[in-house]
């Protein structure tokens, strides 16, 4: 009896195939998980990634309510063609504050885990107020709705907290400190060096231009410190992992 011929008994035999592809899915599975055991952390740690600031983390809260990862991946492949065009692969690493992460599965737009630091602070505003204007081709919606709508983090606190409960290393410290750290951010005028202490490479603006504290000022601070925590100039991979 041939191999195709023994795999037709299978074909024909619910309980026999049932049977085999647990065990090949059973296999599958302890091939896949069994390692992990061993592993003390499945996240490569890097030098540089941080929580996000209290504005950050409430900008990236507008960014998920609005639907952007629908259209926006934050997740570079390892291949030439997208290392040339966004820049380094994107790491484990990069979203392991990230509830939920914001890879995407879709680039109606284009990928945007290295926007940070690209544009400047106006150009974001006049792209979400009218998108067209600075990108003719562009399809996205305006989003100027953004610079009229004041915030005040009112629940930062409650936010910071809620972060830390599923992972996140805020500090007593930096959940105290939230609403200050919320308002100064935005005040180049102000006295922010305890917020950089505690976030490195924050960036401090008046994101819109506006004096109001708005729902555009956190998305842009969210959006200028995307792929800007790792120093990829000496950044090294770890060939062990």
């Amino acid at each position: 009896m041939g191999i195709l011929e023994k795999h037709a008994v299978l074909e024909k035999s619910p309980t026999l195939l049932f049977v085999f592809s647990l065990v090949v899915v059973t296999i599958g599975g302890i091939v896949e998980i069994a390692p992990l055991f061993w592993l003390e952390n499945t996240i490569e740690e890097v030098e540089g990634v941080r929580p996000y600031t209290p504005l950050e983390l409430t900008g990236r809260d507008i960014y998920v309510r609005e639907g952007c990862y629908t259209c926006h991946s934050q997740m570079i492949r390892p291949m030439r063609d997208e290392v040339e065009r966004y820049g380094h692969y994107s790491l484990a690493a990069e979203s392991m504050y990230d509830h939920p992460h914001q890879w995407g599965s879709k680039r109606t737009g284009p990928d945007l885990a290295r926007v940070g630091q690209r544009y400047s602070d106006a150009w974001h505003v006049d792209h979400l107020i009218d998108p067209q204007s600075v990108v003719p081709e562009s399809i996205m919606p305006k989003y100027g709705f953004l610079a009229n709508t004041e915030i005040e983090g009112e629940h930062i606190e409650a936010l910071l907290s809620t972060h830390r409960f599923v992972g996140v290393p805020y500090t007593d410290e930096m959940i105290e400190q939230a609403s200050a750290d919320f308002m100064v951010q935005v005040d180049p005028f102000g006295d922010w060096d305890g917020l950089v202490e505690r976030y490195p490479g924050a960036a401090v603006s008046n994101f819109d231009g506006q004096p109001e504290l708005t729902e555009m000022d956190a998305l842009i601070a969210y959006l200028q410190v995307l792929g800007t925590m790792v120093d990829f100039s000496t950044f090294t991979p770890d060939a062990s992992r």
